[in-house]
């Protein structure tokens, strides 16, 4: 298994700390509105590795926390005269909400940045009693100058980096890069007690102090979106590194951008769509498959025709699975065996695709064109017991792996009966000659990627393309 690696700009084997097990820890949203679909892609993007190292045996720690305090959260409190902890209640409530209709593995630990406040005041004590951080009027920063190796995730040097993107730039600052740690109480704002005075923590300390929390100095694996390695990964690498000892985290993982129109999404720009919104006019199933088609660190364009292409895609399998069922029996055929190879090959060749770099469109196209070789079957040699294993296999990988729940029913209004009662219908208009009627039915079936098959004797087949 190997993963390209943001730190060290390659792809490397996948080694874990600990044999047969993960330790993954990857950044939640700001928790002050509803999650765009930006933000989605990483949490489904990390559910889907996560799901497959469950595929693959290992035990998985996953932890991916909520910021609950938050510049963002205490202005929207303010506008809507809140506090903020309502206004993280009922954001996190909308988070699981959503989330849940992706389909999101429950077995994720889901800190709140408040619940670990003491926690990031000891690791902030550790880098000014070692000099890595230091006072100045009731703030705490962090002195990028002592830390040699800062700008290596984001591959830029110390004075090419700029002081921004979520950091208040002013004049409490010995250098322009420094970052905050804490900051001093403000009216109207939460604080809490510090040894060097009251006052809330910056954002980037959470995620340092939470993961040391549940995984201590080591773990293997941080996850977040592109937009994340600076200044935020950066900087809790830094914190880490310099508090602590230790290497931290030995993968990092980011995924691109969601596009509208060849352009990052942004809240603050105005151009996104809101998840639930477009939960309300799809699937939650066709939005991962929507997700699937693009390698994960790809930036990704959305649109309400890649969406309708995805919800086709799926439409068509769960038709092909359809079919394949009708197919199967209890008792063995000498033709078993051509299936079987078939079968190994599909499971060999999609966990190859999985551990290149997590390579889910080569596992899409297997899919399909597994699913063509069980169709291919079933035209030669009919009905087999061969057949409802490998209906289980794809089953397992859509389900288990890639978190698709596939609709018992088929072509979601489409069963099988229906599609069934079309074919006698046209056979009826064929023999009757009305060619009108049943070229009708023929070319309607085809715009829902059902091709008849007309034979010497006049019955009639189907695949789904």
């Amino acid at each position: 298994m190997k993963f390209y690696n943001t730190l060290t700009n390659q792809t490397e084997e996948f080694k874990p700390i600990e044999p047969g097990k993960v330790k993954m820890y990857v950044c939640g949203p700001t928790v002050y509105n509803y999650i765009h679909i930006g933000n989605a892609r990483p949490i489904v993007v990390f559910d889907i590795l996560a799901r497959y190292f469950r595929h693959k045996n290992y035990v998985v720690e996953y932890v991916q926390n909520f910021t609950d305090i938050d510049d963002k959260m205490i202005n929207k409190a303010n506008e809507e005269g809140k506090t903020v902890r309502e206004i993280a209640d009922r954001y996190i409530e909308a988070f699981l909400e959503d989330t849940k209709k992706l389909n999101i593995s429950a077995d994720i630990i889901r800190p709140k940045a408040t619940e670990y406040i003491e926690d990031m005041i000891i690791t902030i004590e550790a880098l000014i009693d070692k000099g890595y951080a230091y006072e100045l009027n009731g703030d705490v920063l962090f002195d990028v100058t002592k830390y040699s190796e800062y700008g290596k995730l984001s591959n830029q040097k110390t004075d090419q980096l700029e002081a921004g993107a979520r950091i208040e730039v002013g004049e409490n600052k010995r250098n322009p890069q420094d970052f905050v740690l804490w900051k001093n109480k403000k009216k109207g704002e939460p604080f809490w007690k510090a040894p060097w005075g009251e006052g809330r923590p910056g954002w980037h300390i959470e995620c340092t102090a939470m993961s040391h929390k549940y995984f201590g100095l080591n773990f293997d694996i941080h996850g977040g979106g592109q937009d994340l390695i600076f200044p935020h990964h950066e900087n809790e690498i830094a914190q880490a590194r310099c508090a602590y000892g230790g290497n931290f985290a030995n993968y990092w993982l980011h995924n691109g951008y969601i596009q509208l129109d060849g352009e990052k999404m942004s809240k603050s720009k105005g151009n996104f769509f809101l998840l639930r919104d477009v939960l309300e006019e799809f699937d939650g199933n066709v939005f991962r498959w929507f997700l699937a088609g693009t390698h994960y660190r790809k930036p990704i364009n959305f649109s309400k025709e890649d969406m309708l292409a995805a919800k086709a895609a799926l439409e068509k399998i769960n038709g092909a699975l359809l079919r394949a069922k009708d197919f199967i029996i209890e008792n063995n055929t000498k033709y078993d065996n051509i299936l079987e190879g078939s079968i190994k090959e599909f499971s060999e060749k999609f966990d190859q695709a999985m551990e290149d770099d997590l390579n889910t469109p080569l596992a899409v196209s297997l899919i399909h064109e597994f699913l063509r070789e069980i169709n291919k079957f079933i035209d030669n040699y009919g009905k087999s017991v061969i057949i409802k294993e490998a209906v289980a296999v794809i089953n397992d990988r859509m389900a288990n792996v890639l978190g698709i729940e596939l609709k018992e029913s088929g072509l979601e209004d489409l069963s099988s009966s229906l599609l069934d009662l079309f074919i006698y219908i046209r056979k009826e208009a064929r023999s009757e000659k009305n060619f009108k009627l049943s070229d009708l039915i023929r070319d309607k079936l085809s715009e829902l990627g059902i091709e008849l098959k007309d034979n010497k004797d006049g019955t009639t087949s189907y695949i789904i393309k």
